[in-house]
């Protein structure tokens, strides 16, 4: 049987929130990014809202590094569905870093996180095995 290839997203996908929060030693890890999943042509686009709403102090240099490692992390993520052709632009609406702990391989994580819901909330959950009563 031959696997279905779906074009992502297949309609607009807004509002997706991702936390990538963890304390495995001191600084810990943290981002937090709010990204709008829009059709587009083939490829991949990221862009920064004109509206971005930003949580911490955040330089220009900062959004930089932090914008190319959550299109790196969405990139990634999206590399591993062979059954998944995308065609978006990720526009990058919400950020919330801290000082310390925040780094781009955060937001590289934020973004995996981040195409993981909105494939969640495009497609629903995958389907659940049947359980068959004995």
């Amino acid at each position: 049987m031959e696997s279905e290839v779906r074009t992502f997203p297949p309609h607009p996908v807004r509002g997706v929130r991702a936390v990538y929060a963890r304390q495995s030693s001191c600084p810990s890890d943290f981002a937090e990014v709010t990204v709008d999943f829009e059709p587009w042509e083939d490829g991949i686009v990221c862009e920064v809202a004109a509206d971005l709403t930003t949580h911490g102090d955040l330089g220009p240099d900062e959004l930089t590094a932090y914008r190319t490692a959550l299109a790196a992390g969405v990139r990634e993520e999206l590399a591993e569905l062979g059954s998944t052709t995308p065609a978006l632009a990720v526009v990058l609406r919400g950020i919330r870093i801290h000082e310390v702990d925040s780094r781009p391989g955060s937001f590289r994580a934020a973004g995996r996180i981040a195409v993981r819901t909105a494939l969640a909330r495009a497609y629903g959950p995958p389907p659940r095995p049947k359980r068959r009563r004995t």
